[in-house]
């Protein structure tokens, strides 16, 4: 057995994925491009994680978009001596060659090909947008044939089933991510949060969304719904829309990072309610929410149509917006919720129920002794 995935230089739904992986296969080594221990979650320092030559190029350890022109060769370079090849790729990693049979757990096909608009943002600059014009006419190719060399396709939610139809021709089969966090987790107190706050947060004092700080997160939508300074809100996330996002924060929002599972667990039980605006393809942190009873404010789109359930579990808006979010918000608080409800709602999304899928998918896969 062999895990492999596209690069863990960050913190996100993707990678919690990879971590239960793990915990299903402990034995199997993990396989991917690019690996920077700093800014990944810090189980994998104890995991034998085997990279790429182009590891060593430590810019693009902070920086993976840059090298987007040459990650196909990286990935073709990547050889994985195993029966079975259990992946988790949103682009690259459903390319790495092996001698057994591959088993890919998609979090969605390449956006920045099939959803660049989206991927990119209106305001990426016109050397971006050039950049993947040049290259998407053979970055296509690439992807369909590596595509094409797998044995099986899993898709995270409905909206990536038939993205990955559109994109390739291949009929998969939904298989949610895992939720690996739950009421278990030791709450770890953020002393930055808590003199933000003024003192130990009261229960539903603030609001919370977790997101990478890319475009199509629409986290700065989120950020403005906030702007009259009536509610608090938390803001857990880093990337490259960090500085537009806070040239626009009120002092009534606080972004913070790098945050342990014990801090994240503090800040779920903490929250009045996790708000998302993204185009996501799952919907992962409505779920962490969700096990610690906490409900949603989401948008009507993708993966959040999955794992919320309207008036259940949450409250959707209809465009990532700041108005339509601010009305979902005092719709929210008109509402009311049941936790236990909300608990029950998410045992469908639990890694043990993760981990048994994913042996019969390998059982299926595995070579008959």
């Amino acid at each position: 057995m062999a895990i492999a995935h596209d690069y863990l230089t960050q913190r996100g739904g993707a990678e919690k994925v990879v971590l239960s992986m793990t915990r299903a296969f402990p034995n199997a080594p993990i396989y991917t491009m690019l690996y920077d221990p700093g800014n990944t979650y810090p189980e994998f320092a104890d995991l034998d994680v085997r990279v790429s030559r182009f590891n060593l190029v430590a810019p693009l350890r902070k920086n993976h978009r840059a090298a987007l022109p040459v990650l196909p060769a990286v990935a073709n370079s990547m050889f994985i001596d195993a029966d079975v090849v259990v992946t988790s790729s949103s682009g690259w990693a459903h390319g790495f060659r092996t001698n057994g049979r591959k088993l890919i757990h998609c979090h969605s096909p390449a956006r920045w090909l099939y959803l660049p608009e989206m991927y990119l943002g209106d305001d990426s600059g016109v050397i971006k947008r050039a950049g993947l014009a040049v290259t998407a006419p053979y970055l296509r190719p690439w992807d369909r044939r590596a595509a094409l060399s797998c044995d099986r396709y899993l898709a995270i939610s409905t909206v990536v089933q038939r993205r990955i139809f559109d994109a390739y021709g291949i009929e998969a089969d939904v298989v949610p991510s895992p939720v690996a966090m739950g009421e278990t987790a030791t709450p770890e107190p953020i002393a930055e949060v808590e003199r933000w706050l003024g003192s130990a947060p009261a229960e539903g004092s603030f609001y919370l969304c977790v997101s990478r700080l890319l475009p199509y997160k629409n986290v700065e939508a989120v950020v403005r719904a906030f702007a009259d300074g009536k509610r608090r809100l938390v803001v857990v996330g880093r990337g490259p829309e960090a500085n537009r996002i806070r040239e626009v924060m009120t002092p009534n929002v606080l972004m913070v990072s790098d945050l342990t599972d014990g801090q994240m667990a503090w800040l779920y039980r903490g929250c009045r309610a996790v708000v998302a605006a993204s185009y996501e393809d799952y919907g992962l942190t409505p779920i962490e929410g969700a096990a610690w009873g906490r409900p949603s404010i989401v948008l009507r789109w993708g993966g959040f149509l999955d794992t919320v359930a309207e008036g259940v579990t949450g409250v959707f808006f209809d465009e990532p917006e700041p108005g339509p979010i601010k009305d979902a918000l005092d719709r929210f608080e008109r509402a009311t919720f049941d936790p236990e409800a909300i608990r029950k709602h998410v045992l469908q999304f639990s890694e043990e129920n993760y981990v048994r899928r994913l042996y019969a998918e390998v059982d299926q896969l595995a070579p008959v002794p």
